[in-house]
């Protein structure tokens, strides 16, 4: 080593303790996080104090070919380490690096546990069951009674509220109650759709890991999150680390549904003042659109005959929720000269397609004198419906084309839905064809997706569903949406009668030393913009004081929930059980949330 390299570490080394004695302790950064998480290994009977002594004699601390200012940032961890061993007091950023470790050691001691434990939650199909409550369902008994396991070997309280509400509690020193939401239910799934592009075909309720993804049901929304939290406050709990305020993980069984459970929780228990909900983007999410939906009822009547219609549409679907757009369509149609009309559907399809982008397929195949017509999109969660190709709406599209083209389909209540869709909706995703959008500054435009079919012997229900940022009054905007759509059913004569729902969009005024440290949470270890967000997509917070979402989906990545083939990347589980980690630490500690 030369000598004024020499020269420089030794004065670097002196000044050290003057710059650490002056100035804020600046917390690890993500590179250094990911450092100590490759160089320092837990063994299943370390503690967090091993932990410590490891990192204090790995090469993270010791290797000397170093920068004279990574000198200074090894020199004060190591000495932030020292004073917690020593037990002696703390400032505040030293108690955040610390805070920090933990969340790392956390991830480096459970990581695998915890993908195990999500393993056994996605094996529960816990998607809602037509006339079945699902407070009734077995399968959330079953989640119910592996909850309180877990809980019982992690050492924390339980309570099951009717079977509703799943509470797991970490105690804190005061009476104060941060709520953290998640939730154990599932938009239900269609198995055939689950396929990798290589022809690999998944379980939906089996978690298949191919490479750095997690297939199945669940492992983005939201068993992971109710995972990742609980081995959170496992850590917490056994390495005895005081919190000011105590901490209540509320799984929810109706947020994809009914959103009853939630109310049902809070009017027999008290309302924490601080909410979280782990079912959106980090870093923090502060408004939510509201969320609205319109139902169309067409009552099942027989085909209408005529010179040139011999083919029936007979079955069609869709998603199987209302905030579920699925990869496909699929329609079934009977025909007298199946071959020569698969032919000529086909010939449409081709037109169809290249006219309105060439981003989704359409084939007609026939087997029996039925002919299969399948529209193949990119499914999407409905509060992104740009995020994919809605094969529901270019189903109906591609049926009201052929109608105009050629009246090959004999009029009946599919058609009539067909009509109704292209006349008020279209393929938009804005409302633009009911004349209903507008946008706002932060958190963007109205969006609309035509998601929602069902279809028995007596009804065919067509389900729209809306998202609604600030902007327009609500009950106007209902009102408003209503007298065009029944405008338009006087003039067609179609039989069709309408339900419409809406609700309010949230924003809240991002202040408080809570939410500010929710933000240096999940930007500092994920090297994100420090900035609030907006969500497309409700939560169980939406109504709540203080309601925010804190992660767990990357902003800018492709949100898989809701869709077949859902996934969640090993590397960002684990990354999301270090962070709420931290987080619950770093809020459980902090002087007042104010």
């Amino acid at each position: 080593m030369n000598t004024l390299l020499k020269l420089a570490l030794l004065l670097t080394m002196s000044f050290v303790n003057i710059v650490y004695a002056g100035m804020p302790v600046e917390n690890l950064s993500a590179e250094q996080s990911s450092r100590i998480v490759q160089n320092v290994k837990v063994q299943p009977t370390d503690t967090f104090d091993n932990f410590l002594d490891q990192l204090l004699s790995s090469s993270v601390l010791t290797d000397q070919s170093v920068a004279p200012q990574s000198t200074v940032e090894k020199k004060v961890l190591s000495l932030t380490v020292k004073k917690y061993r020593a037990k002696e007091t703390l400032t505040a950023s030293e108690l955040h690096m610390m805070q920090r470790l933990l969340g790392l050691y956390s991830r480096l001691k459970y990581g695998q546990d915890a993908i195990n434990t999500l393993a056994k939650l996605v094996a529960i199909p816990t998607f809602n069951v037509a006339g079945l409550a699902q407070h009734n369902n077995p399968q959330f008994k079953k989640m119910a009674n592996v909850l309180a396991k877990m809980a019982q070997d992690f050492n924390l309280e339980f309570r099951n509220i009717d079977n509703r509400i799943y509470e797991v509690s970490l105690k804190g020193s005061s009476k104060e109650v941060v709520g953290i939401h998640a939730h154990a239910d599932v938009v239900p799934v269609t198995p055939s759709l689950w396929v990798l592009e290589d022809g690999t075909k998944l379980d939906p309720f089996h978690l298949t890991r191919i490479g750095d993804r997690m297939y199945g049901r669940g492992t983005e929304d939201d068993k992971n999150g109710i995972v990742v939290t609980m081995y959170a406050m496992k850590v917490i709990q056994e390495e005895n680390i005081p919190l000011l305020r105590n901490i209540h993980l509320l799984i929810d069984t109706t947020e994809e549904t009914s959103s009853q459970a939630i109310p049902y929780y809070f009017a027999r228990n008290p309302t924490p003042k601080y909410n979280l909900a782990l079912d959106g983007n980090y870093p923090v999410v502060i408004a939510e659109k509201g969320s609205g939906g319109v139902m169309a009822n067409f009552p099942v009547r027989p085909g209408q005959t005529n010179a040139s219609a011999s083919a029936e549409i007979v079955t069609i679907t869709g998603g199987l929720a209302m905030n579920q757009i699925p990869s496909a369509s699929v329609a079934t149609i009977t025909s007298p000269k199946h071959k020569s009309l698969v032919l000529e559907l086909n010939q449409f399809a081709a037109n169809f397609v290249a006219a309105n982008g060439g981003d989704f397929s359409i084939e007609a195949v026939t087997d029996s004198h039925v002919i299969t017509l399948t529209v193949k999109g990119v499914s999407a969660h409905s509060s992104d419906p740009e995020s994919g190709v809605n094969p529901v709406s270019r189903m109906f599209a591609f049926i009201e084309f052929v109608q105009r083209q050629e009246a090959v389909f004999k009029f009946n209540h599919i058609t009539d839905a067909a009509t109704y869709i292209m006349a008020n909706w279209g393929l938009s995703s804005f409302g633009n064809t009911l004349n209903i959008d507008y946008a706002h500054e932060f958190m963007g435009p109205l969006t609309t997706a035509v998601t929602f079919i069902a279809l028995d012997d007596k009804n065919l229900q067509v389900g729209v569903n809306l998202r609604l940022p600030v902007g327009p009054d609500v009950n106007t905007l209902k009102q408003d949406i209503s007298r065009k759509l029944h405008a338009w059913q006087k003039d067609s004569a179609i039989n069709v009668a309408f339900k419409i729902g809406m609700r309010e969009p949230m924003y809240r005024n991002p202040k408080g030393q809570w939410v500010n440290a929710l933000v240096d949470v999940a930007t500092e270890n994920l090297s994100m913009p420090r900035e609030f967000g907006s969500s497309s997509g409700g939560t169980s917070v939406h109504n709540l004081p203080n309601g925010v979402q804190f992660g767990l989906a990357m902003p800018h990545e492709k949100y898989t929930g809701h869709n077949a083939n859902e996934f969640k990347r090993v590397e960002q589980f684990l990354l999301d059980m270090q962070i709420i980690t931290e987080m619950i630490t770093r809020v459980g500690q902090l002087p007042s949330l104010e």
